[in-house]
């Protein structure tokens, strides 16, 4: 399977795809990961990734598209992969599928994780992290022992928040038709234990 995992802030999709890695034996492809490798790697493309990235400036699609084709080209990637946090625009997707095309691998699953959008809120506003051991906590889903020494993230501030939503939905809001015109989107309803999320995207898969 060649899956495209999409999901909000606090939608549970990293957990998700950590689950997915394990079940489908497939790598998780992240265009942050594959960045830094890049650039520690010192490629050509990593190169020119890290001037970009040192200057504070958006790596452009072309290159980013050729660190996916290296890394789809990779052993580990031949029997599918789950590419997450890309694409974020139709440019980007349709750049994607002509590479794709190129390799003969195309995307077979696009799984968007729904989730309303003030239970994201409150799922993120509500996280505390102790500075102790770094263990994240919910203050109503999964509260902290009484000695925690707990932390807000600036990133669970409602204003950061709020506008990572704000951000994601600008994103997502010409994507989704372009895969739902194409007929990959499978939406799954994201509110629920972990496992019952997992259960849901592996009948979406099957589907």
């Amino acid at each position: 399977m060649r899956i495209v995992l999409l999901g909000p802030p606090a939608s549970g999709k990293g957990t998700q795809a950590k689950r997915l890695i394990g079940k489908l034996g497939v790598p998780q492809v992240s265009t942050g990961d594959m960045l830094r490798a890049a650039k520690k790697a010192g490629t050509e493309l990593g190169k020119k990734a890290a001037e970009f990235m040192s200057a504070g400036a958006l790596v452009p699609d072309e290159v980013v598209i050729g660190l996916v084709e290296e890394r789809l080209k990779l052993d580990d990637a031949k029997k599918g992969f789950i590419l997450d946090g890309f694409p974020r625009t139709v440019p980007q997707a349709e750049a994607l599928d002509a590479m794709l095309e190129r390799l003969a691998s195309p995307i077979t699953h696009v799984v968007q994780i729904d989730v309303a959008r003030d239970l994201l809120v409150e799922r993120a506003v509500l996280r505390r992290t102790d500075k102790r051991t770094g263990q994240i906590y919910h203050l109503k889903y999964n509260p902290p022992p009484s000695d925690a020494e707990l932390e807000h993230r600036a990133d669970d501030q409602e204003d950061k928040v709020l506008k990572r939503l704000a951000d994601y939905e600008a994103i997502t809001s010409a994507l989704l038709p372009y895969y739902e015109k194409r007929g990959l989107i499978r939406k799954v309803d994201g509110v629920g234990t972990p496992d019952e999320v997992t259960v849901r995207i592996g009948d979406a898969l099957e589907g």
